[in-house]
């Protein structure tokens, strides 16, 4: 899922379980410095960190540490997930784990790069917590609420998907119902019986009888147009002057 994908409604309850988990007792101090109310996470270590230790979780790389804020920045679901399934104690359990507790803390900077670059208080053969894929069809309920899903598995269709069934029911031609008592002419003309006697007709026949009927026509014209010029008489004389 991409964060292009993240609906308002569920950036605003992401935003709501951030809070809340802000609130409980191992996360409402950095998780490297101590400081009060942080305001910032790491969401590949799953730990709430002050602004100051963000900048240096910067400069370590994404390989390392995935900075976002819990407040401007747009969260996934996993994400999400991740961070309830972790917090600062659960994770300070593995990265200062063979830390002293008078450590000094005060050169902030290189005690990050010591804690996450160099593994320098990490148990040995310990395992690293890592983010698990959380399946899409998993119900947001359980990110706002805390409690089972219903174990139902939602697929979201895509823009292909959703326009596909529309455009082929607006381009698909219309179905031609049969019309009940309509008059079948190729019926009649192929299975008339001819009158006994006469010749069944072929289509040399036809276009004989339309060649005839169109000389009949012209001579009717020329016959008469020539009866019209008949009635012209001429005079019976011409006038001569001497």
């Amino acid at each position: 899922m991409s964060k292009a994908s993240i609906s308002k409604e569920l950036n605003d309850k992401h935003t709501k379980i951030l809070e809340g988990l802000l609130k409980l007792p191992e996360n409402r101090e950095c998780a490297d410095c101590r400081s009060k109310a942080p305001r910032w996470a790491s969401v590949n270590l799953g730990i709430f960190i002050c602004m100051q230790c963000s900048g240096i979780h910067r400069s370590l790389g994404v390989h390392i540490s995935k900075v976002r804020s819990t407040t401007l920045d747009t969260w996934l679901p996993e994400q999400i997930a991740f961070m309830e399934s972790l917090g600062n104690e659960k994770a300070n359990n593995y990265w200062e784990k063979k830390l002293p507790l008078n450590a000094d803390r005060s050169a902030i900077e290189k005690f990050i790069r010591a804690k996450y670059e160099g593994k320098k208080w990490v148990a040995k053969d310990a395992k690293q917590p890592a983010p698990e894929p959380v399946e899409m069809g998993t119900s947001s309920n359980k990110l706002v609420e805390g409690g089972a899903t219903s174990g139902k598995k939602l697929r979201r269709h895509s823009l292909e998907e959703a326009i596909l069934p529309t455009h082929l029911s607006e381009d698909a031609p219309p179905v031609a119902r049969p019309r009940t008592g309509s008059l079948d002419l190729n019926h009649i003309y192929t299975n008339s019986p001819l009158p006994k006697g006469s010749a069944p007709m072929t289509d040399c026949d036809t276009a004989t009888r339309k060649n005839n009927s169109a000389t009949d026509l012209f001579n009717l014209l020329y016959v008469h147009d020539a009866k019209q010029e008949c009635h012209t008489v001429p005079p019976a004389r011409w006038a001569t002057f001497d």
